[in-house]
């Protein structure tokens, strides 16, 4: 049993490492579905299809003194660096725990923090990540 909170999330970015990320979402593998009808009246048989991963977003708390510098060199890359994201589950004691899952692909979009001045919400970045190939 695990839980949302018991894994570590780190991103590289062209082979710099951007540290542990807070939040990741997507990165589901899905397929093509292909059924074909045999004659006969025979039952429709499943014939599968090929993968797809679709993509996935990071994020974290946006930490001036950290993302700041950042921020830039990320609005410049979207659409052109290779992203590595690794998500490792921990045990209960913050330990890792068998082999991480590993998307690589490119940096799709860049996210800085929404602007509101009427808000107290937590500011964030965001990168969302298009994978290519399959999952390590």
């Amino acid at each position: 049993m695990s839980r949302e909170d018991q894994y570590s999330v780190t991103v590289a970015v062209n082979g710099e490492d951007f540290g542990v990320w807070d939040k990741f979402s997507g990165g589901e593998v899905d397929s093509d579905e292909l059924k074909y009808k045999p004659g006969g009246m025979a039952p429709h048989v499943s014939l599968g299809g090929s993968q797809t991963v679709n993509n996935l977003t990071v994020s974290r708390l946006y930490d001036l003194s950290r993302d700041h510098q950042q921020v830039h060199k990320l609005l410049g890359l979207a659409g052109k660096a290779t992203v590595v994201v690794t998500k490792q589950p921990l045990d209960v004691d913050g330990n890792a725990f068998g082999r991480p899952i590993v998307y690589s692909g490119k940096l799709k979009q860049v996210t800085p923090p929404d602007h509101d001045s009427e808000s107290n919400d937590a500011a964030m970045l965001e990168l969302e990540i298009s994978p290519a190939g399959s999952i390590g």
